[in-house]
């Protein structure tokens, strides 16, 4: 297991991280989702040792993570961290005898990266010939050619099409089933919602929600109403109701935790005939927004 725990940052009066707190356990993939400069990167860079923390610790297998522990860890940066003029697999080979690998177990790793990833007809070319697509598929290759115990991917997805996607994809799956733990970071929130066992969202450097993708749409669902008769507000006695709006002739509700949908439900008989009343769940997006808005009216009523 990979465990951030209490990780803040400052770089001189800028708060990078504050209390960065969350663990990925053995064959989970775990989404790290966040606005630009929420500290996504800087939470990476602390987990690779690139970067050293003011506070707090990273742990693998619950022990602090030193020179060795990190030579178990595959990681792919943002930025793209491969030679350029350097040909693909003398590059994959090299990266993997850094990390430890004989010469031929370096060279059959290589070989077995670029196939699996759909580059093995490019291995003899200069990295900086590649398409950027390629070199996304290369840069997950040099994460993956010392075959890791855990996976640090800084947005992956980054630049790929709808086919390479599907291949990463599965090789994360695949690693995961494995007994791996995967995190990733990425924009690409549909993408994260489809993949994940669990999601963390980062706001200001600090993790703000965390848990099961389920878990979390299902506890912040809502109601769907069609009741033709029922007057403008009709919803706002029912307890447990924290907001509701109108869509054409329809009450969209949101219900607060532990709220009675049945009570709504009795209301809305009460106005009249009711044509539909369906659970809607909302979309990980909806769920990055609100966590989103929350902090900019949390900021707005601090001021």
């Amino acid at each position: 297991m990979l465990e951030v725990d209490g990780v803040s940052k400052r770089y001189g009066t800028v708060r990078a991280l504050q209390d960065m707190t969350f663990a990925v356990r053995p064959g989970e993939l775990f989404g790290f989702v966040g606005a630009n400069g929420a500290g996504k990167t800087t939470t990476m860079r602390i987990v690779l040792g690139v970067l050293t923390a003011d506070a707090g610790e990273v742990r693998l297998d619950g022990r602090p993570v030193d020179a060795a522990r990190r030579r178990r860890i595959g990681y792919m940066p943002e930025e793209r961290g491969l030679y350029p003029r350097m040909a693909v697999g003398e590059q994959l080979r090299y990266l993997a005898e850094l990390h430890g690998l004989s010469a031929a177990d370096a060279r059959a790793s290589a070989a077995r990266w670029t196939e699996r990833l759909g580059v093995a007809t490019r291995v003899g070319d200069e990295v900086q010939k590649l398409s950027l697509g390629n070199q996304q598929r290369v840069q997950l290759a040099a994460a993956l050619v010392h075959e890791p115990d855990v996976l640090v991917l800084d947005e992956p997805f980054s630049g790929l099409d709808p086919v390479a996607v599907d291949v990463m994809s599965a090789v994360l799956r695949e690693r995961c089933d494995a007994g791996a733990p995967v995190v990733f970071s990425s924009h690409q929130l549909e993408l994260v919602e489809r993949l994940c066992d669990r999601v963390g969202i980062v706001r200001d450097g600090t993790m703000v929600v965390q848990g099961r993708v389920d878990e979390l749409r299902a506890g912040n669902g809502g109601v769907v109403v069609h009741a033709p008769d029922a007057p403008a507000g009709w919803a706002d006695t029912v307890p447990g109701v924290t907001a509701s709006r109108a869509e054409h002739d329809r009450t969209v509700v949101t219900l607060a935790p532990g709220a009675d949908d049945q009570a709504l439900l009795h209301a809305a008989l009460a106005t009249g005939p009711v044509h539909e009343f369906t659970r809607t769940r909302p979309s990980l997006a909806e769920l990055f927004r609100e966590a989103m808005d929350h902090g900019e009216h949390a900021e707005g009523s601090a001021a």
